[in-house]
């Protein structure tokens, strides 16, 4: 099978391809769409447009001087696997699913998923650049971090799979089992469900501790800035899943999603345990204001129920409401003032305002 960037193909019905490993994409057209939502959630996307550059940082590079050793760890320590999950999320979504997508609303949205996520890491290195007086220091560390690297392992080991297989496919289509092709695709998305919706709250929620605290408030603005992306690409992924269970009508996929739902209630208990160990080593040297290890490892199995729930799973944990009350605020980011204030710097832009206006510029202008 020879992939072609233009499908010449007169006949070509969207409506009635499937989302995933199907003909080549032509026309980008968004007026007969088999799953509109998909268009909702990328116009959703380019409405949350933001750079970290608007947030200032100033009063952030202060406080992280006056943190005691433990929360300078607890700050660090988070900041670096951040870093290494966007990373992660800053092409997976491009290499793995873009390839293979069938329908222009879902090729639209996993484009600008993508791209979002890199906005995510250009924001961690705007906070390390700011806080840190030798950057390099942090960002060589990353993969030298065995915590960090055991919790990423099988995420990207998921995705290469599939991007392997996949390409593969493309290749010599004979030459692939379709239903092991279909259980890499259904494996992979329950990953970055897990990953999107799961992976990331433990440290979000140190971040947002410090911000109640009156403590790099500019950082933890910029994280819920994040995590509002992150909670949208959580439900591109929902959406998928739901989808195939609900209307794709796919036989294969449908005996995939049952030969493996064991498998998957499996995934997420090793993220909850994952996230649990990750809050155990943050707060293995004391503890910081407003959180313990306990409340983290509550607050991890409220977020798996709602996550499960979501896709159709059944919850499988006892806690049923919400330890962290508070980090709803920060979670939803639209009741977090957008005017100018103290976080925020004056000049929209960076760079907006022109700087090189002569003395007799305005000479010859008469009112």
């Amino acid at each position: 099978m020879t992939k072609s960037v233009f499908n010449i193909d007169k006949k070509l019905d969207y409506t009635k391809q499937p989302m995933f490993f199907g003909k080549d994409l032509q026309v980008q057209r968004y007026d007969n769409m088999k799953y509109p939502i998909f268009n909702k959630l990328f116009q959703q996307q380019l409405g949350y447009f933001w750079r970290p550059e608007e947030v200032s940082l100033q009063k952030d590079i202060a406080d992280y001087k006056e943190l005691n050793e433990q929360s300078k760890f607890i700050f660090t320590s988070n900041l670096k696997y951040q870093t290494m999950m966007d990373s992660v999320q800053g092409r997976g979504p491009a290499l793995a699913f873009l390839p293979f997508v069938s329908i222009p609303e879902l090729e639209s949205c996993v484009i600008a998923w993508d791209f979002f996520e890199n906005i995510h890491s250009h924001s961690y290195t705007y906070i390390i650049k700011n806080l840190y007086p030798n950057p390099s220091e942090v960002f060589d560390t990353i993969v030298t971090d065995e915590k960090i690297e055991n919790r990423s392992t099988s995420i990207t080991q998921t995705y290469d799979e599939l991007i392997n297989l996949g390409y593969k496919w493309q290749l010599k289509p004979d030459s692939v089992d379709m239903y092991e092709l279909k259980k890499k695709l259904y494996l992979t998305l329950m990953t970055v469900n897990i990953l999107e919706g799961l992976r990331f709250y433990v440290s979000f929620a140190c971040s947002f501790a410090f911000g109640e605290l009156k403590l790099l408030e500019g950082s933890a603005k910029i994280l819920s800035l994040i995590a509002r992306d992150e909670s949208l690409h959580l439900s591109i992924s929902q959406r998928i899943i739901n989808n195939y269970r609900d209307n794709e009508n796919d036989k294969i996929m449908n005996k995939v999603m049952r030969d493996t739902e064991k498998e998957v209630y499996k995934m997420y208990e090793r993220g909850v345990n994952q996230e649990k160990r990750w809050a155990t080593y943050l707060f293995s040297k004391g503890s910081m204001i407003g959180l313990s290890e306990k409340l983290l490892h509550q607050f991890v199995e409220y977020m798996a129920n709602r996550r499960m729930k979501a896709i159709g799973l059944e919850p499988q944990y006892d806690q049923k409401t919400n330890p962290l009350p508070w980090v709803d605020h920060w979670l939803n980011s639209r009741s977090l003032q957008n005017a100018p204030q103290e976080t925020e710097i004056e000049s929209y832009v960076i760079g907006g305002i022109k700087q090189d206006v002569q003395k007799d510029q305005f000479k010859k202008f008469k009112l």
